[in-house]
């Protein structure tokens, strides 16, 4: 993830390599958020937690997450937002960013 502007979410990289990173982003209250990225890779999110996330968007929109604990979804290079903990207790997720272009088979 490229960020753009600092937020209070804590992002701790776990194994960094050729052809992925992957980060734990930790957000210990409520309205914690990662604050405003563009991410540069495709990348996948796997929740460590059932609840919900706001998502803030360019065009000023919000739209919620809800997340189940284990279930992941992923996305493609490109997408700009701020992630921002929607929950009154300390949450979680996995952040895998595929730093390779996809091979085909």
């Amino acid at each position: 993830m490229c960020s753009t502007s600092s937020g209070t979410a804590t992002g701790t990289v776990l194994l960094e390599n050729a052809r992925m990173r992957v980060t734990e982003w930790r957000f210990a209250a409520r309205g914690d958020n990662t604050g405003w990225h563009r991410h540069a890779y495709d990348y996948l999110v796997i929740p460590l937690f059932d609840g919900v996330l706001d998502i803030d968007l360019p065009d000023g929109t919000r739209v919620q997450a809800n997340l189940k604990n284990g279930i992941p979804y992923d996305r493609q290079a490109g997408v700009e937002h701020d992630v921002i903990s929607a929950n009154d207790f300390e949450c979680a997720f996995i952040e895998v960013e595929l730093l390779e272009p996809a091979q085909t088979l």
